[in-house]
């Protein structure tokens, strides 16, 4: 029997103290929060830090984690032949301690807008779900299981 695969990402709202969050704006996914994958060997929050420099320039702080989510519906990546296993996420809240905007080779922009303001940016309906749980956040991580192909369809969702 073979292993299961899955991918483990971790996302990033970094707020500043002006009640700011940090947006980047991707080449496939418009403006979303930062994050991605964590690479072999590599713990959740080393990846996250890694990854909020890696594609907006700023240095940050894990703060608490506010989400776990799965992403359960397998389907082609960008390449149109690549699969793309269920994928775990876990969101955190960040803060910056240094660095500047920046860009790289995922992102085309970087910004710090108003944390109201955030949902009016993002159009993913998956990254836009997992925004508003941030803004709902009350002490208890939300739990959500979605997929996004061919639309996003929700099919658990709860706090734990």
């Amino acid at each position: 029997m073979a292993m299961p695969v899955h991918i483990v990402a971790v996302g990033g709202i970094v707020e500043n103290e002006q009640g700011e969050v940090l947006l980047v704006k991707t080449f496939h996914g418009g403006w979303v929060f930062p994050g991605g994958q964590v690479e072999s060997g590599e713990n959740l929050l080393d990846a996250l830090i890694r990854e909020i420099r890696e594609e907006s320039g700023i240095e940050t702080e894990v703060s608490h984690l506010i989400g776990v989510y799965s992403n359960t519906g397998m389907y082609k990546w960008h390449d149109g032949v690549t699969d793309v296993p269920t994928k775990v996420m876990l969101d955190y809240v960040c803060r910056p301690v240094g660095g500047e905007l920046a860009v790289s080779e995922e992102t085309s922009e970087s910004c710090w807008t108003a944390k109201e303001n955030a949902l009016n940016m993002i159009t993913s309906a998956a990254i836009r779900t997992r925004y508003q749980a941030y803004l709902d956040f009350k002490g208890q991580v939300a739990y959500m299981a979605y997929e996004t192909r061919p639309e996003f369809t929700v099919s658990v969702t709860r706090h734990i």
